[in-house]
């Protein structure tokens, strides 16, 4: 993986200013957060990520899995 310089982020830099590694991440598809001067984290805009390609249906599945997963007791409690 080929790292721009311009898409790196210190974990102190997140998490104090998150808007500005979600604007990396809109600007480049990525941005990469390093803790202890090691690349860490990946944050990915999943709109502009060239290696990530998902159909609207998948991004439709990954939501409803999670919502499912969160809520699996409501829903056993529905299915009754």
């Amino acid at each position: 993986m080929i790292i721009d310089t311009n898409q790196i982020i210190t974990m102190t830099d997140a998490n104090q200013n998150f808007s500005k590694a979600s604007k990396t991440a809109e600007k480049y598809g990525e941005a990469i957060i390093i803790k202890n001067n090691k690349p860490r984290y990946l944050l990915v805009d999943l709109n502009n990520a060239n290696y990530i390609e998902l159909t609207e249906d998948e991004k439709i599945e990954v939501v409803a899995k999670r919502i499912l997963a969160k809520h699996i007791e409501a829903f056993r409690e529905l299915a009754k």
